[in-house]
């Protein structure tokens, strides 16, 4: 067996000419965008020879298309897999795993509301696997005026001087004491996809006692982590069912 560059890693289970390829192609950045061999190696860092190799096999599977100047665009074949996906993404398979994680590693409960006018909805809910803790059912629905994704949700974006405002502008999260609840604290953060569009909003609620500046200085970093973490895996809000499967 050929024991080049484009074998597959075992230690990884990942091949590094798909991956070369996969990077040319998120080069383009703008609808109908059309790039040079050069803009194409500066924007991915790989050498003119390599992009040329890949750039055969995308063209030949319609990935990429090239014009009469010689500039490349991204293909028939792109949009083709984006309509099948588009009528199709749901959120959970993409978000459920993070909230699991956020639930094990803080001990508290992990949430991922949406805006539905002017409610917000729990579509996904980890609960806390501690006897005390905050629990509640996916589903439910919420004013956007309390607690802290529901402020989150009608803040974010807001130039205004609102306190909330302010504090989402600073920190990139939300912070809510007593606020639906007078026994719940929650710390929520934005996900936005790669488009800048708020797609929704990851949050850490339990009992109040127990969010210390320390736990929510924690809180907050790791709901940060989590919400770059699913960025680049979302699409156009208008591409994304916001309702949960059995709706």
């Amino acid at each position: 067996m050929d024991a080049g560059n484009d074998e597959i890693d075992a230690g990884r289970d990942r091949v590094e000419a798909v991956e070369r390829a996969i990077t040319v192609l998120k080069c383009f950045a703008e609808p109908g965008e059309a790039l040079t061999l050069s803009a194409l190696a500066q924007r991915s860092g790989l050498y003119k020879s390599t992009i040329l190799r890949l750039a055969g096999s995308l063209l030949h599977t319609g990935f990429l298309d090239r014009g009469n100047d010689g500039r490349y665009q991204l293909g028939p074949e792109l949009r083709r897999l984006g309509d099948l996906s588009r009528s199709q993404f749901t959120l959970e398979g993409v978000v459920r795993p993070v909230l699991r994680r956020l639930k094990s590693v803080t001990q508290e409960t992990a949430s991922f509301y949406v805006q539905d006018g002017e409610e917000r909805v729990c579509l996904y809910r980890e609960n806390s696997p501690r006897s005390a803790r905050h629990h509640l059912e996916e589903g439910t629905r919420h004013p956007l005026s309390s607690g802290a994704a529901g402020v989150l949700l009608s803040r974010y974006g807001d130039p205004s001087d609102h306190p909330s405002a302010i504090e989402l502008r600073t920190t990139g999260s939300v912070v809510s004491k007593g606020g639906r609840d007078e026994d719940l604290a929650a710390v929520a953060v934005p996900v936005v996809n790669m488009a800048g569009e708020l797609i929704g909003s990851l949050s850490v609620s339990g009992l109040i006692g127990r969010f210390t500046d320390e736990r929510i200085d924690m809180a907050r970093t790791l709901l940060k982590a989590a919400a770059d973490e699913l960025r680049p895996r979302l699409p156009k809000l208008a591409q994304i069912n916001l309702r949960r499967a059995n709706e």
